[in-house]
């Protein structure tokens, strides 16, 4: 029997992803033309076909993203790994309204497939914790996550 792959999110994973989770964002690098992996945490599900996510104006994954926009997001919850498949789109070269030069790009799913290797799940989801001022970083936060779900 041949297992189809989803193309868009469930309602549990779009609820995962909106909950603050540690992302991986991997792209094509532009100069090396390797892969180049990133931890994101603005991240949103903005629907169950598109993925919302910010970097800084000046990176190097918006510079890959801007020579080719295939890129694979990894989510690690749910008691599995998700690969998640697309293309991005920048939306925003800067956001407007946060004085952090931020870039608003958007995914267009292609693919969802567990990716975890078999007879094995994740017993607990990847955790982290903001290291810098907590009342700035959480104002930020409510500003970036806004300015993704708009």
């Amino acid at each position: 029997m041949i297992k189809t792959i989803p193309q868009s999110l469930s309602q549990e994973q779009m609820e995962f992803m909106n909950d603050k989770p540690l992302i991986l964002l991997s792209t094509i690098d532009k100069e090396t033309n390797t892969p180049s992996t990133s931890a994101i945490s603005w991240v949103k599900a903005h629907s169950e076909k598109t993925i919302r996510f910010a970097v800084t104006s000046n990176s190097r994954t918006l510079a890959n993203l801007k020579e080719n926009s295939r890129v694979s997001l990894t989510m690690i919850g749910l008691g599995t790994v998700y690969s998640i498949i697309g293309e991005a789109h920048l939306l925003e070269e800067k956001i407007d309204g946060i004085a952090m030069p931020l870039a608003k790009l958007e995914v267009r799913i292609e693919a969802v497939f567990e990716s975890m290797f078999w007879g094995a799940a994740i017993t607990e989801n990847p955790a982290y914790e903001k290291t810098t001022n907590i009342e700035k970083a959480t104002a930020l936060d409510v500003q970036v996550f806004t300015a993704l779900l708009n």
